[in-house]
């Protein structure tokens, strides 16, 4: 759903620039948009921009010729760097300039990587205590009474549910309906069938020569959300630019949007698919697209690279070369994938850095089932790479370095193997060592991370590593700036939940000065950052002091992220006074969307019935986005029925029942999680194309729910 225009999720403190944020294709803001040239992610080949509506281009870049900005960006300073701020602004030798958000907060941070951390369908759907929430944190004596069990039956779904949806794109042309309908119903997924033949799939495929762009490249995304195994063969076809490829769309050429959106979505068939043989078909074609010199557009590239990622064959093999020594194709087997993409991470001559930027994480994600002497061995080489390129004499380009560094945290572990004390020694220098504002951000993260894992050696050497952890964690959370305080207390968040995903007891001395900055905090920045960090770490005696916060803070932004760390907590006391929150907020969508988030984190349904009513009587777009994502945050089975109902109301506004469909996928979604966190979660959002993330146009696959 493009153009439905909502207040900007992280405003802060006036750092951030108020900026209209559209909402696309059923979707949601998530941060930053594209950091780089314009051109549609530009770079040679591919066309110059979106043939569709689309926000401002990007600040001008490496390969422009433009000295400077030119007219209003969208992320970063030309070569992708910080937006200055009163913390770091130069002199200025003309008028007020537009620099755009500053992307080195917090929040950005915090909104691609939540997913994971607030786990809203466990909450939502099960009775049990989930590992790694609130509940388990607190151990078996805090642990609250189980909370109901309000799943939608499959019963419901196929027989209300799905039927709604289709009927609505049966009939319907608004781009915010059918798109959000064909979201919904790739989201839910078919049911299975004698003859394994996909109902939606065919439904689906229908609207890819919609005259509409939205239209047309929602279904191609859709299909790999939906992840039929039927949809490769004319993903890829769309992909390559062939001739059935543009029969299957209406045109003369497959742009790049439609390509890179083709990409996105095998590679999402590939994650789920239960086939080696589907798998290899989606490494290989994602490769060769790497590969050719046809698809030089930024934004193709980076799909692909990225793509890479989700799909780790299941087939380890024994060599990543031939008889001869020659590289085997990366589809072959996992290690020859591993190699692949460590060949084009290393090819700087060839391969562009903002596509470069995405190959660590990528390797990152490649790594995890090899065998441990397999693992480790890969481990230890491509984390010595890493170290290189993030240390004070590094040449590397500033966002190759940020996702190095972000890389070394999921690699990294407490023990004392040498290539780990060389990673948290990294880690830990780059506040002193890097002039990049970011790195420094991501490697207080990064450090979180590895101080989270254990590692495979003995206890007493990861109490060790834990212990350099914690003292330059906490060391970095009481000096220095208060942004790079709010990154240090997000670092000590991340490591105590991931050792209490692990059955350890989290560091109290750790928990006790996050408590104390929390305490002593007064601006809305620390407050949020600090609230969310106790509720990451699911601190129990932090509950007090963040309550304190919800009541006395009087901005929208604090008093949210205050709402959703007491929901992280189990703070079933909260539930009373976030509800009020709830009802007073109809005009302040994004304090409103907190809260539902934290009542879904706790449990608490009673305000499904208001929220249903308060939807159909919203004039706003900005209310009616907010109260619908909340109704699939919070929302169960009973929100079923007033939601179809809503989406069959033609006396509403059409974008209220784009909504309706929105929130109507979100409540019978088959996956966990949402199906882009897969791709958002530890991404270099500073390496970013439009069809990566837009905040402009809501148009890339991480703004859609």
């Amino acid at each position: 759903m493009k153009k439905l225009i909502v207040a900007a999720a992280l405003l802060a403190g006036g750092s951030l620039c108020l900026q209209d944020v559209s909402i696309g294709h059923g979707g949601t803001y998530r941060g930053p948009g594209d950091t780089v040239p314009p051109g549609g992610g530009g770079g040679g080949g591919g066309g110059g921009g979106p043939s569709g509506p689309a926000g401002p281009a990007g600040p001008a870049g490496p390969d422009s010729n433009s000295p400077g900005p030119a007219g209003p960006v969208t992320g970063a300073p030309a070569t992708g760097g910080q937006a200055q701020t009163p913390e770091n602004q130069g002199p200025t030798t003309g008028g007020p300039v537009d620099l755009g958000p500053d992307l080195t907060l917090w929040s950005f941070w915090w909104e691609f990587n939540k997913d994971p951390y607030l786990s809203l369908k466990s909450h939502i759907h099960s009775g049990d205590t989930q590992t790694g929430s609130g509940d388990f944190f607190l151990g078996q004596g805090e642990r609250q009474q189980a909370k109901d069990s309000l799943r939608p039956s499959e019963k419901q779904i196929r027989e209300k549910v799905v039927p709604a949806l289709l009927r609505a794109l049966e009939r319907e042309t608004n781009n915010d309906i059918v798109t959000g309908c064909m979201v919904a119903l790739a989201k839910i997924g078919d049911s299975r069938s004698e003859s394994g033949d996909s109902q939606f799939e065919g439904v689906i495929r229908d609207f890819l020569p919609d005259g509409n762009q939205e239209i047309s490249e929602t279904a191609a995304l859709s299909l790999g959300i939906l992840a039929n195994d039927a949809s490769v063969d004319l993903l890829t076809e769309l992909l390559n630019d062939t001739a059935p490829g543009r029969k299957a769309i209406g045109k003369n050429e497959v742009e790049f949007r439609r390509r890179s959106f083709a990409a996105y979505g095998l590679a999402l068939i590939g994650n789920r698919t239960a086939s080696e043989d589907v798998r290899r078909r989606v490494v290989a074609t994602l490769a060769d697209v790497l590969d050719s010199v046809q698809s030089s557009t930024r934004d193709i590239k980076v799909a692909c690279l990225i793509g890479l990622g989700l799909v780790p064959l299941e087939t380890i093999g024994d060599t990543a070369v031939d008889e001869e020594g020659k590289p085997l194709p990366p589809n072959a087997n996992r290690l020859a994938q591993i190699e692949y993409v460590k060949r084009y991470f290393e090819d700087d001559t060839q391969n562009h850095y903002l596509v470069r930027a995405h190959a660590p994480a990528t390797l990152a994600r490649l790594l995890p089932g090899l065998p441990t002497d397999v693992y480790e061995s890969y481990k230890t080489t491509i984390a010595e790479d890493l170290v290189e390129r993030v240390g004070k004499r590094s040449k590397e380009k500033r966002e190759v370095v940020q996702s190095s560094v972000l890389a070394l945290g999921m690699l990294g572990d407490s023990d004392d193997s040498k290539v780990d004390k060389e990673i948290r020694k990294v880690l830990s220098s780059i506040v002193e060592d890097v002039s990049d504002l970011q790195a420094k951000n991501f490697s207080r993260i990064a450090l979180g991370q590895v101080g989270g894992k254990r590692g495979s050696g003995d206890a007493a050497a990861a109490e060790g590593g834990r212990k350099d952890i914690s003292g330059a964690l906490s060391k970095t959370l009481s000096r220095g700036n208060n942004a790079g305080r709010r990154w240090s207390g997000l670092g000590i968040g991340v490591m105590g939940r991931m050792m209490a995903e692990n059955n350890e007891v989290p560091l109290p001395d750790l928990a006790k000065a996050l408590r104390s900055e929390l305490d002593k905090s007064k601006s809305p920045q620390d407050v949020g950052a600090y609230c969310i960090a106790a509720g990451i770490l699911g601190d129990p005696e932090a509950k007090e002091v963040v309550m304190d916060k919800l009541d006395r803070m009087s901005q929208d932004e604090p008093r949210g992220y205050a709402a959703v760390a007491l929901g992280l907590m189990n703070a079933r006391e909260a539930i009373e006074p976030i509800q009020n929150i709830v009802r007073e907020s109809k005009y302040r969508p994004e304090l409103l969307k907190q809260a539902a988030i934290a009542l879904g984190l706790l449990g608490d349904k009673q305000l499904v019935p208001e929220l249903v009513d308060m939807l159909a009587e919203a004039k706003s777009l900005a209310t009616q986005a907010s109260i619908s994502t909340a109704l699939g945050f919070i929302g169960d089975a009973r929100s079923i029925d007033p939601l179809i109902d809503m989406l069959e109301n033609d006396q509403l506004t059409e974008r209220a029942r784009g909504f309706a469909a929105v929130a109507l996928g979100i409540v019978a979604d088959k996956e966990p999680l949402p199906w882009n966190s897969k791709i958002s979660v530890d991404i270099n959002y500073r390496a970013s194309t439009r069809t990566l993330n837009d905040s402009d146009g809501g148009t890339g696959v991480l703004n859609i729910l």
